[in-house]
């Protein structure tokens, strides 16, 4: 079995509101220096043995369906099904 992690980030020119949140709240538990957060998503698509060109398939799967490409960025890396990761 085949493994693409896709990563969804808004684009650094969007607002951030669930990040900000955590921002904000991290000196209350006594964290300092950190000079912001980002928050998106990642999904994992397994793709069975046989599936031929899944990186061009998760791609379509992810700007078509995943990401909202007008505020959305999103990269893609296929991992070996050994890498436990």
């Amino acid at each position: 079995m085949a493994r693409v992690v896709v990563e969804v980030m808004l684009k650094s020119e969007i607002l951030d509101p669930q990040g900000e949140a955590v921002a904000n709240a991290l000196p209350r538990l006594g964290v300092k220096g950190v000079n912001s957060v980002r928050i998106g998503k990642r999904i994992e698509l397994d793709f069975d043995d046989s599936t031929v060109d899944i990186e061009s398939k998760a791609g379509r799967i992810a700007d078509e369906l995943l990401a909202n490409p007008v505020i959305e960025n999103f990269t893609l890396k296929v991992e070996d099904e050994d890498s436990g990761a």
